[in-house]
């Protein structure tokens, strides 16, 4: 090995663990928080594209978790953001951890990847832009992701939280 492959495997190792740890603080957080709420959850952490994931699932299939979703994954969004400030609080360095409850970001994942598709082919079979609903930054960055796999391109326009995506033709 030379040294720089050395050291830039060192630094891939050093970011593994960081975004480990992570994990591992948020994970204490969630777990306090599910006790103080009296809810039945199981933890699992994992990497996923250079970001810390966690995800509260639930062996009973049990509603009780819904709670911590929300109406459109309101308060998950706010866990989210509530578990990055305490990894932060923690690390002195700004998180950028996922956090999945019950399923909800994966069940939402696959539907916003399903929409960029639709629009994609839309876009293709017209040649005119398709401008979809507003979205949060999570939702606009799957579609994102789908129209690109769909080979066309992609912006988001607007103001937060009315900021939406535009699909462009080739």
């Amino acid at each position: 090995m030379t040294e720089g492959t050395t050291s830039a495997a060192a630094e891939g190792g050093d970011t593994l663990t960081r975004l480990e740890q992570e994990g591992e603080i948020a994970a204490d957080y969630l777990e306090g928080l599910l006790d103080i709420a009296d809810l039945d959850g199981d933890i699992d952490m994992d990497v996923e594209a250079d970001r810390a994931a966690v995800s509260i699932i639930s062996d009973s299939g049990s509603r009780d978790l819904q709670k911590l979703v929300g109406r459109d994954g309101e308060v998950l969004e706010a866990l989210q953001e509530l578990t990055r400030l305490a990894v932060h609080r923690e690390t002195g360095d700004r998180s950028r951890l996922m956090l999945d409850i019950a399923g909800f970001r994966a069940k939402k994942r696959s539907e916003l990847a399903e929409l960029g598709a639709k629009a994609a082919a839309e876009v293709k079979s017209t040649g005119q832009p398709v401008k979809l609903d507003p979205m949060t930054p999570f939702e606009r960055k799957v579609v994102h992701d789908a129209i690109a796999a769909a080979g066309l391109r992609s912006e988001s326009e607007g103001e937060e939280p009315q900021r939406f995506v535009v699909v462009l033709p080739a």
